[in-house]
């Protein structure tokens, strides 16, 4: 029997199964993992498509005696704007109608949900009434009261007319905010031009901007899904001043062109977003290239829903995130999303009764209720020392940004043995060649077949875009040979990218790939024989844990990405 058969139904969740609604077991697991979540049970339920909203909305009337509110009838001018602070409005996923007298009236999907309505009447000193209203409608409501309230930099209306106004401070090493980054390099069409530039990268969804100089051109690059491609060329004789203005928005040394530097730029979009850049400098034939990493936030509050896991691998995941010790390792190129799968682990794993620890090189997204150290090696803190703190500091969950030799492998494991959730990165490119690179920087055989728990080797690819993907003419023999079985064409049709006005070259965001290998008895008895990632591989074929290949097939079965795209991420 499954842990999620083990919850014990009550109030909204009990109506839907007695309803037909929902299945039993689809609602325990349903009402689990909403809870490991933190989200509402009603949000977890639509959002999945278990069940429809308006069927779940006319059960909870029924069942609570409260009548049923048309949120689409309603006039969103009389919502009272910052009286609820909004971190509360997402979190909760309720939504303030109306006040009247002391009262403040709230919509909510779930009748039960009266965690809710008391923050928010500690909050606001007013007392609370709920409103029962459909689900689909109290997203929309919710996400039109978010566009509302935030200023027009959230939705980046009106830039043309605001570009030298953004609010960019710098940040130095520690974290702290420098105040304005405005310095003496105040040229206004210069000052335009970088953040228009910044905000383009923004809307586009690109991870990564360059600036490069070159012997007789300038020009701008963003990286989207993976891929660079150029946006600008900017006049020649601008190089100079484009480079003082990033250098001085970012804190660094505008006299210094002889070396790299670092730094970071925070720019506030909106009252409720920021956005952080990670910026380097490198010396090059021509002059200064300068590199910026967009390090969203909000990628890091992403589900692990959205991360593209097979339901086997995402159950592997969770059951090793909840135990009290161990070490889950993910591996992969840089830019393969090993952050965000970190993250996201140490997002579920965020509760009160928990004190986590990061060392990271550098910090790329705060985290509030995780306490993050950036590492520095000039001053003598490295991964390994850090580790060696926090172990005096009466950890539950340590999280070191890579193990990157023998001194801090042998810590995290001796961390993972005595008590302790590790978690932590390496540059290979399996599950299998994880264990051998332990293996060769020295770390015991048995102490890696007894301190792992998990493996994740991951790639990203580019997801197909929805608008214009159409189904790709490949002959069945063909597929075959690339590795697809007879069940999976039975049930499958294999797409092709296209290209239309709402993505680019057919493609649109990206999905995780993933091997996600647990260390069984056999494997680990391989382990400490000896065995080569060869023999470490086939077994993990045995026990049916999807390679990266296999995995990528699948994806591109489910039409979610091209058998190009395969081929592309999972070549050796």
């Amino acid at each position: 029997m499954s842990t999620a058969s083990t919850v014990a139904l009550s109030g909204l969740a009990r109506r839907l199964v007695k309803d037909g609604i929902l299945a039993e077991e689809a609602a325990q697991e349903a009402f689990q993992d909403a809870n490991k979540q933190k989200q509402p049970f009603v949000s977890y339920i639509v959002e999945h498509q278990l069940a429809e909203s308006h069927s779940i909305a006319e059960a909870a009337s029924d069942e609570f005696g409260a009548p049923l509110f048309d949120l689409s009838s309603f006039n969103m001018e009389m919502v009272p704007k910052d009286l609820v602070d909004l971190k509360l409005i997402q979190q909760h996923h309720t939504l303030p109608l109306y006040r009247r007298g002391n009262r403040l009236f709230i919509a909510v999907s779930d009748p039960t949900n009266l965690r809710a309505l008391d923050e928010i009447k500690f909050h606001t000193g007013i007392n609370t009434d709920g409103i029962l209203v459909d689900e689909k409608l109290l997203s929309d409501a919710i996400n039109k009261y978010i566009e509302s309230v935030d200023e027009p930099l959230a939705g980046f209306d009106d830039l043309e007319d605001g570009l030298e106004d953004l609010d960019i401070e710098a940040v130095d090493e520690e974290g702290d905010a420098g105040g304005d980054a405005g310095g003496d390099i105040d040229e206004t069409p210069i000052v335009r031009f970088v953040n228009k530039v910044l905000v383009d990268a923004i809307k586009s969804g690109a991870s990564d901007i360059h600036f490069e100089p070159y012997e007789k051109a300038y020009r701008v690059r963003f990286r989207t899904d993976g891929i660079l491609h150029e946006v600008t060329r900017p006049p020649m004789n601008l190089a100079g001043r484009l480079a003082a203005r990033l250098k001085v928005m970012s804190q660094m040394d505008i006299s210094e062109r002889r070396i790299p530097q670092d730094g970071r730029i925070k720019m506030k979009l909106s009252k409720n977003r920021a956005i952080d850049f990670r910026v380097n400098t490198l010396p090059t034939l021509f002059g200064e290239k300068i590199v910026l990493r967009i390090l969203d936030p909000s990628s890091a509050q992403m589900g692990i829903d959205a991360l593209g896991y097979e339901p086997d691998q995402k159950e592997m995941y969770m059951q090793t995130l909840v135990q009290p010790q161990g070490m889950i390792l993910v591996t992969g190129p840089t830019g393969s999303g090993k952050t965000v799968s970190l993250y996201t682990g140490l997002n579920i794993l965020n509760e009160p009764e928990r004190n986590i620890s990061t060392a990271e090189d550098p910090v790329e997204i705060n985290l509030e209720g995780i306490n993050q150290c950036h590492v520095n090696p000039k001053v003598g803190l490295t991964f390994a020392e850090a580790l060696r703190s926090f172990l005096r500091q009466d950890p539950d969950v340590i999280m070191v940004g890579e193990i990157r030799d023998l001194e801090t492998a042998e810590i995290a494991i001796k961390a993972a043995q005595t008590g302790h959730m590790v978690m932590s990165t390496l540059h290979t490119n399996s599950a299998a060649e994880t264990i051998t690179r332990l293996m060769n920087m020295g770390v015991p055989a048995f102490n890696v077949a007894t301190s792992v728990s998990l493996i994740i080797a991951q790639r990203l690819a580019r997801r197909l875009c929805n608008s214009c993907k159409e189904p790709a003419d490949i002959p069945k023999e063909t597929l075959l040979k690339e590795g697809f079985t007879e069940e999976d064409l039975a049930e499958a049709t294999i797409m092709k990218p296209v290209g239309c006005s709402k993505c680019a070259n057919g493609s649109k965001g990206r999905v995780g790939i993933y091997e996600v290998v647990r260390i069984t008895d056999p494997i680990s008895r391989i382990i400490m024989e000896g065995g080569n990632s060869i023999e470490i591989s086939d077994q993990c074929r045995k026990e049916g844990f999807n390679d990266l290949r296999r995995s990528a097939l699948q994806k591109a079965a489910q039409g979610l990405i091209s058998l190009e795209e395969v081929n592309r991420v999972t070549k050796d």
